[in-house]
């Protein structure tokens, strides 16, 4: 079988530029130099008549025909790695590793609790390292660096095929007031609604969300009388005021000031917010990344 020159270590070596955009961390993924790495790129180039990555702010940028070639040599290189090599089988009961996980505030609070739980039961020797982020794409900065094994938040808005998500999580929006309010007897119509004060939640210090993009295509507008980047704050500030604020569900369910609450359906159509189980695709050979993926679903699911 004649492969007309094409050695299997440049095949990894080009799988590993497309997934890490970078050749010191791809000469790190392959286990070789940095100069070997680049001597590998200069073959691909020659062997293929393509310069395949071209440099860029955001680090290699692949080219069409880069891009063409990555899905048929990752699977190649994974089917080879399937026939040739024996994976060591995770035990979790046993493992005694740290899991570094990317979570914004909605999952820290809805979904860490029950996985402690779950990782207790299962995997009592394995800790994790909770890295905070805000902004949806910051999970992928982290990711490509190496900080985090996973994360947790809404889909990133840049996809490429090194970063993986799979919806995992939920939830839709609901019109808080305290129960004692008078509007918690007649009812959140419109009206009432935009006569209100509202508090917004807001993690990246916007004062525009989703509520006034919706409000502005009906050519309405609300009253801010409060913007915060803490939203688990916002059912007891509700709950002890005159104001009101739409928040997802689960907040208002989960909070300590539930009882005080009343909900309604926002008098404005919202989209439900989906929550997605982000990785970097080196994670893939991992057996005990894949299991821990594999339990952030089931417990996800279980909510």
């Amino acid at each position: 079988m004649d492969f007309h020159g094409i050695d299997l270590n440049l095949l990894a070596a080009f799988n590993a530029l497309m997934t890490e955009r970078n050749v010191t961390r791809a000469a790190t993924q392959v286990g070789v130099s940095q100069p070997a790495m680049s001597a590998a790129l200069s073959r691909l180039r020659k062997l293929l008549g393509d310069p395949l990555f071209l440099r860029s702010a955001d680090g290699l940028l692949p080219t069409p025909r880069a891009r063409e070639l990555a899905q048929p040599i990752a699977l190649a290189l994974r089917q080879i790695e399937d026939a040739l090599v024996t994976k060591p089988l995770f035990a979790p009961a046993d493992a005694l590793i740290t899991m570094n996980l990317g979570l914004s505030d909605y999952p820290a609070f809805v979904l860490l609790p029950k996985l402690l739980q779950a990782l207790a039961e299962h995997a009592p020797n394995l800790s994790i390292n909770v890295h905070a982020f805000n902004d949806r794409d910051q999970a992928v900065d982290l990711l490509d660096a190496g900080v985090i094994d996973a994360a947790i938040g809404v889909l990133p808005s840049h996809q490429d095929g090194r970063i993986l998500t799979r919806p995992i999580l939920r939830d839709a929006f609901v019109t808080l007031i305290a129960h004692n309010h008078p509007a918690a007897r007649g009812g959140m119509d419109m009206d009432t609604y935009l006569a209100l004060p509202h508090v917004l939640a807001s993690p990246e210090g916007e004062r525009h969300g989703l509520v006034d993009q919706a409000l502005a295509q009906l050519g309405k507008q609300r009253k801010l009388a409060l913007t915060l980047p803490q939203m688990f704050a916002v059912p007891a500030i509700i709950a002890a005021s005159h104001m009101t604020a739409t928040v997802l569900k689960r907040i208002a369910l989960s909070s300590p000031s539930g009882r005080k609450l009343a909900l309604f359906p926002p008098p404005v159509a919202l989209p439900e917010i989906v929550f997605h189980l982000i990785w970097h695709r080196r994670g893939n050979g991992s057996p005990a990344q894949e299991w821990f993926r594999a339990m952030i679903e089931k417990v996800a699911l279980e909510l």
